[in-house]
């Protein structure tokens, strides 16, 4: 897992990027590629990046660390055409609602995350944001074992970065009481 900025924040973040993706499987690195944008452009000192990869158990810790905003990037696949980006407001279901094995099952999976799970560990853990957005992308391919993006996912990686921009800009301030 990879930290932008490296150096660890002074205090808590006030908007964590969660960015989801494995770049061995084309499109489904969407997350990744992203997340190396932002790094290069640069985020606000209280905003946190972190490159989850397929996510895991390690992305736990990273969410249990609360913040007000928590952008989710990854590929989502929709049904639109390839390159699509979408900004979404998740709804994400209470795990009460679930049977305990159903919740152990899904909560505590070390193996391939979906950005609806990554908000339910941010839930059970107990640090669930003020507000959550989902930003994907709807991939090209992402069965395939490869290494970098379709080109109409390429295109699509700057449109990404900047509405995760937007997202974090219009995020409030962090309350310094």
């Amino acid at each position: 897992m990879n930290t932008y900025p490296p150096a660890e924040p002074a205090s808590a973040p006030r908007a964590l990027v969660a960015c989801l993706g494995n770049v061995l499987c084309g499109d489904d690195g969407f997350g990744s590629v992203v997340a190396n944008v932002l790094s290069l452009e640069g985020v606000p000192d209280d905003v946190r990046v972190l490159d989850v990869g397929i996510g895991g158990m390690g992305m736990v810790h990273d969410l249990a660390e609360p913040c007000e905003v928590l952008v989710v990037v990854d590929a989502l696949d929709l049904g639109r055409l390839p390159g699509t980006v979408v900004v979404i407001a998740p709804d994400v279901d209470e795990q009460t609602d679930h049977p305990l094995w159903a919740r152990h099952a899904e909560l505590s999976s070390a193996h391939h995350t979906v950005p609806e799970r990554a908000l339910r560990v941010a839930r059970a853990v107990g640090a669930p944001p003020a507000q959550a957005w989902l930003v994907g992308c709807q991939p090209a391919n992402t069965d395939r074992l490869a290494v970098g993006l379709t080109p109409q996912v390429e295109q699509a990686v700057a449109v990404a970065a900047t509405e995760v921009h937007r997202l974090i800009e219009g995020a409030p301030a962090r309350s310094t009481a």
